[in-house]
């Protein structure tokens, strides 16, 4: 498998789509810019989803669904969001088809009253239903999420980074207070930061975005920022602080403790498949795909090897037991007894797919009651006893978690830079790339300008960052506190 992956170092692009081929993630669909999630690249957003969901609902959210297709006069209520949207919507005009001699063709008749487009976000017609929802203070907080596909006509696309249609879920909540609502985005900021970390292994800077990278419509946008090996950043996740922008827009009010009616505050937030894309780019290798155990859909492969039907009947009988220890301990495995498939073919297979933990066992290991397990992080390789695998393949499972997510994070620290000039600025991202802090004097003109000569954009104003007055590294005037920059995906 590996000889088929470009290295990171040969072609960072390549490496990144051979690496989803060989793992079998994902493929182009014969629609232009759309995906097909293979199986393996579905198991790890299902993982993902359960993590979250059962995140969200600790919090006190619960999951609804609303429609796919959104009357056009609904996006044009909110002005901010119609601009910020308008470039990216895929329109409906026709109901129907109808036959012909060389197929089918639009149904001319069948032309619809009022435009539909195909949902880019969900905010328009969520207000829209949450104005029958919310009459008094009694009926809030309302704290919604759904599991759903969006589309945004993207023009240039790349597999899980940016596709055309993309699965993701989208918060959606309403609160009475500002102060509620601000709090809310805050939490779900953190929820964002803690699954990035504790479930991806991958480390992330929280901040806001500044004005000109706020999502359409909200008054404040939060992110969660990771690197990759490449030292280019990805976005990961944002929550939003609504403010009453949509609920001005839906005519959204409540009537108070005294009586009085008041618009509602609103937040929203969301990921998507994107986070797949972060994972491999975070943790992977020129072997192929290395998953956190967390999220591996199999975080464990038994390799039996034999060379007769007699030592195959004993090798997999050893290796059923094995497979029965594992599973009672909750550890998601599998027993790979393909005959037409050598055990060569089948580690590299393994590697590349990205199994955290491998077992191999032969006719000496059955005799000697051992196993031969491997790390697919460190491709490391060691005999241990069969007598108390199972609790020591779990410690190892944790013990991968953590060392993954401590690797990335050293990775990212050292790919982190602190500069006070612009010299110095295009100079380290140039020659180093990776996260850098300068000072920023607070225009978008500043920020354009840097944008415009470099192509680093800032990430955010990080929430713990480098405090500290000083000038912005461009135009010397003054400056609150150092900045995140990087180019991005």
């Amino acid at each position: 498998m590996a000889q088929k992956i470009t290295k990171r170092e040969q072609d960072y692009s390549q490496w990144y789509l051979d690496v989803i081929k060989e793992a079998k993630l994902a493929e182009h669909s014969p629609v232009r810019g759309c995906m097909v999630i293979r199986p393996t690249g579905m198991g790890i957003w299902e993982n993902m989803q359960q993590g979250l969901d059962q995140m969200f609902k600790d919090t006190g959210h619960q999951n609804a669904y609303f429609p796919l297709f959104i009357p056009k006069s609904f996006l044009s209520k909110e002005a901010q969001h119609v601009e910020g949207f308008a470039k990216e919507c895929a329109v409906i005009t026709h109901s129907r088809l109808k036959s012909v001699d060389n197929g089918v063709e639009v149904d001319p008749d069948s032309k619809l009253d009022e435009e539909l487009i195909v949902r880019p976000t969900s905010e328009t017609i969520i207000w829209d239903t949450y104005r029958n929802w919310i009459q008094s203070y009694r009926d809030l907080p309302i704290l919604v999420n759904q599991w759903a596909n969006v589309v945004r006509w993207e023009m240039r696309t790349r597999l899980f980074l940016r596709t055309m249609e993309f699965l993701w879920q989208e918060g959606h909540t309403a609160h009475a207070t500002k102060q509620e609502a601000v709090d809310e985005t805050l939490q779900m900021l953190e929820v964002y930061r803690t699954f990035a970390e504790e479930f991806m292994a991958m480390p992330v800077i929280t901040g806001v975005k500044t004005e000109s990278e706020r999502f359409a419509g909200a008054e404040e946008t939060y992110c969660i920022e990771a690197l990759m090996q490449d030292g280019k950043a990805l976005q990961a996740g944002t929550s939003h602080f609504l403010g009453q922008n949509f609920a001005k827009a839906f005519d959204v009010k409540f009537q108070d403790k005294d009586g009085d009616h008041k618009l509602v505050w609103a937040t929203s937030w969301g990921v998507s498949t994107r986070l797949i894309g972060g994972l491999i780019m975070t943790h992977s290798d020129d072997q192929g795909l290395v998953l956190p155990p967390k999220l591996a859909p199999t975080q464990v492969v038994i390799v039996p090897i034999y060379r007769s039907d007699e030592q195959r009947a004993e090798v997999i009988e050893y290796g059923d037991k094995i497979f029965d220890e594992l599973k009672a301990l909750g550890i998601r495995v599998k027993l790979d007894d393909r005959d037409n498939y050598k055990p060569g073919y089948k580690f590299a297979e393994h590697e590349a797919q990205g199994i955290p933990v491998r077992i191999a066992i032969g006719p000496r290991d059955v005799e000697k009651r051992n196993v031969e397990l491997a790390r697919r992080d460190t491709l490391s390789k060691s005999f241990e006893s069969r007598d108390g695998i199972g609790e020591l393949v779990k410690g190892l499972l944790d013990t991968i978690q953590e060392d993954l997510f401590t690797t990335a994070k050293k990775r990212r620290d050292e790919m982190t830079h602190e500069v006070d000039s612009y010299d110095e600025f295009k100079k380290v991202l140039e020659e180093k790339g990776g996260f850098i802090y300068a000072h920023w004097d607070g225009t978008a003109e500043t920020e354009e300008l840097i944008k415009n000569e470099t192509k680093a954009t800032i990430r955010c104003i990080p929430l713990k960052g480098i405090e500290g007055e000083g000038t912005c590294m461009v135009t010397g005037k003054p400056s609150k506190q150092k900045v995140l920059f990087a180019k991005a995906y």
